[in-house]
């Protein structure tokens, strides 16, 4: 292999390691009355790009994306943007700003099985609330998987490079 070949490719490892670190997460959420979804909005930072996937049993619960602060308030889910209830479902949060969710099950709402989330850029420093402690509610966190990505990635490279000079 060439000189110049040799540098397109550390080239592309050295990009594919720094990328490690821009995907997206996926915040798994157990909906359900149990969940505490206060402690799990100020607990993980959600950011533009990331998805929100709510688990919950089909017919027991549904969820439904609410347009204002007013009507997550007071439960308002008549003028509802957005429904959904097959029990597996994904939201991608697609631009800043505070989205509402709430329970369509009547009753539930107003039992506090609501969620408000507020998503910053996909540059912005993660804004845990160190204080608060983990909840029932899961989220499948990007660090791992920038991790596992880069070390793939200096692991090949680092394969094709000792091959190349055998």
């Amino acid at each position: 292999m060439n000189s110049f070949s040799r540098l397109v490719l550390l080239s592309i490892c050295i990009a594919l390691c720094i990328r490690g670190g821009a995907f997206a997460a996926q915040h798994s959420v157990t909906w359900d009355e149990s969940t505490d979804f206060d402690s799990f909005a100020k607990s993980n930072t959600f950011k533009v790009g990331d998805k929100l996937v709510f688990k919950y049993s089909p017919g027991l619960h549904s969820v439904v994306e609410l347009s204002s602060e007013k009507e997550y308030s007071s439960c308002d889910i008549s003028n509802a943007v957005n429904s959904m209830s097959a029990g597996n479902d994904a939201v991608k949060l697609s631009k800043e700003g505070t989205r509402y969710f709430a329970c369509g099950t009547p009753g539930h709402c107003g039992q506090g099985m609501k969620l408000k989330v507020k998503t910053v850029g996909a540059n912005a420093a993660p804004t845990q609330d160190s204080s608060s402690k983990p909840s029932s509610t899961s989220a499948s966190t990007s660090p791992v998987l920038k991790s596992v990505t880069s070390f793939v990635a200096l692991v090949v490279c680092t394969v094709f490079g000792f091959l190349n000079f055998i």
